[in-house]
């Protein structure tokens, strides 16, 4: 791996649903990485208009006046189906509009230039993974390459593919894909050093994935025991309560009904959030929004106790993550010595207040930046992976696990499962299958998944069997990503059998289409950099011209008016007039250059 350190650092890449962050390892600690602004983070999302296209911070502000062409929450479209339920409610909620694409992918389709564009989640993502790159290389003043990026551990194996698609269309070698919880346990074991041995449980609510883990941390090796969660659970949600209950207000009090109107909805959104973040330090915030309908402005006061009832089934979800992530690590919640906190959401009082009372009053670990741990730890792995790094990295070893069971589809439809969850990863297995049937062919299905019923678990892919009866070896192979490579082969002649893969991924010509127009979005983007930098370099110009040659008339004028009052001036009057007027003039043209 160390022969990768060719392209300039490795950075770490903590790409998360509502914010960002970029991390390098440098001078013996991990780098959290501004943009030209200071901004820590980096917003999720990008916005389309008539002339450019925004990412990031240009891009939030974008959310109010253009909210059917600014696309975020984009993590939870990506390695989804466009029929997945989440996917449906969720675009209740967009002001962008997302139609179904070939294999029941989700497409987000927006007005760029004047064009109705399509793109897929992958493709938006790598425009942030682009932004947040540009953000390293500029800090670093190098090219950069090689990164670790983090996903929640319960992604499936189709959104972290997906993921490291995006990575690969943003020009990037994704060295790794590490689980959001275990970079942040890396962050935390780097800071709070121990030589021994430590149960510490992760909790981590971000804006729109919910993890837990349980990792036993001893002397630089991290072994995560058990991982729980929701992909689809965070502040998002929490904020998409409030706004659900204020547009109920309206109809109730005011008769009036905004939910058709993206622009109003937005405004609310906004308002929401802000409210949202208040109390956490406060017991009552006002969501105030000026000219809501027909030129009224509409104020309306929340209290933390209304809010906390709105969500409080939300957040029991978390405890019971919680519960079932220890029943799975085989550990009593007296076993673990330290919960420490990651995410922004974690700052919500009332889930700080049901996780330490579930831990009987223990104090809850909040010493490391929730916003900043995940990053920390993806830069931290960054450079362990390339070989580098001080002796505060040398010795460290990461055994992560598969969050979700991998199996097979028998007779019923039934999950036969393989590879259960919690397996450590890497891992391989095999499976001889003997298949009997009066049918000329048939069919075996992959699921991974936790239910019983292969049909409400997700389909990772099927192979065709013929000249049945047969005896076949399937191979498993889940490697450092938590990517499986399913591999199929007749057991009597050791002829491979195609394995037909879930519709909803890239295949390669996909992949280097979406390359080619990443790189033509962001030469048009340069040349509209240039062409606005240009631009206001020409106007600004013009308008130092346009003073230089007004304070010239004055001068001239003051200049005209002593001549008219000086006629009998002395000669050597009339050059120091001269000199002085020269003098001015070249300091103004002089002004200009």
């Amino acid at each position: 791996m160390a022969g990768r350190g060719d392209n300039g650092p490795a950075i770490g890449i903590d790409l998360g649903t509502t914010y960002s962050c970029v991390a390098v390892w440098q001078q013996n600690r991990a780098e959290i990485i501004a943009d030209d602004q200071g901004n820590r983070t980096t917003p999720s999302c990008v916005a389309f208009t008539g002339t450019q296209r925004f990412i990031g911070t240009e891009a939030k502000n974008q959310m109010v006046m253009n909210p059917t062409n600014t696309v975020f929450d984009v993590k939870r479209l990506i390695g989804r189906r466009f029929s997945d339920p989440s996917v449906q409610n969720d675009m209740q909620l967009w002001p962008f509009k997302v139609i179904v694409g070939t294999g029941d992918k989700p497409m987000i389709i927006v007005q760029y230039k004047g064009q109705e564009k399509q793109f897929g989640a992958e493709e938006i993502t790598s425009m942030i993974l682009v932004k947040l790159r540009e953000i390293a290389e500029s800090y670093l003043g190098c090219a950069v390459t090689d990164a670790v990026i983090t996903v929640p551990a319960y992604f499936t194996d189709c959104q972290r593919e997906a993921t490291k698609n995006a990575g690969v269309i943003a020009g990037l070698d994704v060295m790794r894909l590490i689980n959001e919880p275990t970079a942040a346990a890396i962050g935390y074991g780097l800071e709070k050093r121990s030589n021994t041995e430590k149960n510490v449980l992760i909790f981590d609510l971000g804006g729109g994935t919910f993890d837990v883990s349980v990792l036993t941390i001893d002397k630089g090796i991290f072994e995560v025991k058990a991982t729980a969660g929701d992909a689809h659970l965070g502040g998002e949600d929490f904020d998409n309560r409030m706004v659900s209950h204020v547009v109920e207000e309206l109809k109730r009090k005011h008769h009036k009904d905004i939910s058709g109107n993206p622009k109003k909805l937005r405004k609310l959104k906004v308002a929401c959030e802000r409210a949202k973040r208040i109390l956490s330090s406060t017991n009552n915030a006002t969501i105030e929004i000026d000219n809501l309908f027909e030129d009224t402005d509409f104020s309306l006061t929340i209290t933390r106790d209304s809010f906390e009832e709105l969500n409080m089934d939300l957040f029991a979800k978390c405890v019971e993550a919680v519960k079932k992530c220890l029943k799975d690590a085989k550990m009593d919640k007296s076993n673990i010595h330290e919960v420490v906190l990651v995410g922004g959401s974690t700052r919500i009082p009332r889930v700080q207040q049901l996780l330490q009372e579930f831990f009987n009053g223990k104090e809850l670990c909040k010493s490391i930046n929730p916003d900043e741990a995940v990053a920390y730890g993806a830069a931290a792995q960054a450079a362990m992976v390339r070989g580098e790094g001080n002796e505060k990295l040398h010795g460290m070893l990461l055994l992560d696990v598969a969050p979700l069971s991998i199996g097979l589809e028998v007779g019923g439809g039934n999950m036969n499962v393989l590879i259960p969850r919690n397996t450590v990863i890497p891992a391989k297995k095999n499976r001889v299958v003997s298949t009997i049937s009066s049918k000329p062919r048939a069919s075996i299905k992959v699921y991974e998944g936790e239910r019983s019923k292969t049909k409400d678990n997700n389909l990772l892919g099927r192979f065709e069997l013929t000249s049945i009866p047969v005896e076949i070896n399937v191979c498993f192979d889940i490697d450092a990503d938590g990517i499986l490579d399913l591999s199929v082969s007749d057991k009597n002649n050791g002829k491979n059998i195609k394995v037909v893969r879930d519709k909803n991924r890239l295949s390669e010509e996909e992949i280097k289409e979406m390359v080619r127009r990443a790189k033509k979005y962001n030469e048009e983007d340069e040349e509209d950099k240039r062409k606005i930098e240009a631009k206001n370099e020409l106007e600004n110009y013009a308008f130092k011209v346009k003073s230089v040659i007004k304070k010239m008339e004055g001068m001239i004028e003051r200049t005209v008016g002593w001549l008219d009052d000086n006629q009998g001036a002395e000669a050597g009057e009339f050059e120091d007039k001269m000199d002085e007027l020269k003098r001015i003039c070249f300091k103004l043209i002089t002004e200009m250059q």
